[in-house]
């Protein structure tokens, strides 16, 4: 695929360039900062973008810069990377979109399987998160749940919850001491309430019900 870096740290920008030729994808361009990303990308077109969220102009640019390029490519990945897994930051990213987006820690995607695997499933149209940091928003104690989540019962906040972690079926299963079979219907009582059909992948909706959750409780934070 075609892939744009925003990113004013040099010594991680040239490492992260050196992995994406690795990967085997096209570099259009590299900048320092949103601004001279989007006069890049009028020019050339990219299939995911990937920005560092605390760059130039302001404190949190790539965010700022990711606002714009949703509103004049709406189908461009994005790519958000950072040394910190902040919920303000991720509710944020929730605000400009939940298709075709990722936020990852920069630490995490310092090997060339992990980055094409981020980049292949936002340009897939896939939403990808640190799994850290949802886990850790899942876990924080909270208020009333809100909208759909509601709807929940206890022993489907708790699948819930353990897909926020990443865990399969299986494991799920064997940390609620149920059957894999007791699992799947639980997850698809979950997609149902949560209106969450079955025209995407179940693992973009996966995603999606743990971003329910998180969403219904932001205004805890």
């Amino acid at each position: 695929m075609r892939v744009a870096l925003a990113e004013d740290g040099a010594l991680f920008r040239e490492g992260l360039l050196m992995l994406l030729q690795a990967t085997g994808h096209e570099i259009v361009g590299a900048t320092a900062d949103g601004d001279s990303l989007l006069d890049l990308l009028a020019t050339e077109p990219c299939d995911v973008a990937i920005l560092d969220i605390r760059m130039p102009p302001e404190p949190d640019g790539g965010l700022i810069t990711a606002e714009r390029l949703r509103a004049k490519y709406p189908d461009m990945g994005l790519l958000f990377l950072s040394h910190y897994a902040e919920s303000h930051y991720l509710m944020r990213i929730l605000n400009i979109g939940t298709d075709a987006i990722g936020y990852r820690l920069k630490e995490k995607v310092g090997s060339v399987e992990v980055l094409s695997d981020t980049l292949d499933r936002i340009r897939d149209g896939e939403i990808v998160i640190e799994p850290s940091l949802a886990k850790r928003l899942v876990e924080r104690p909270r208020g009333e749940k809100k909208g759909l989540v509601a709807s929940l019962s206890e022993r489907e906040t708790d699948v819930l919850k353990l897909m926020a972690e990443g865990r399969s079926n299986n494991g799920i299963a064997g940390q609620l001491f149920v059957t894999p079979k007791a699992v799947e219907k639980h997850i698809a009582n979950i997609f149902g309430k949560l209106g969450l059909h079955a025209d995407t992948s179940e693992n973009h909706r996966r995603v999606l019900a743990v971003l329910a959750f998180l969403r219904s409780q932001r205004d805890d934070d």
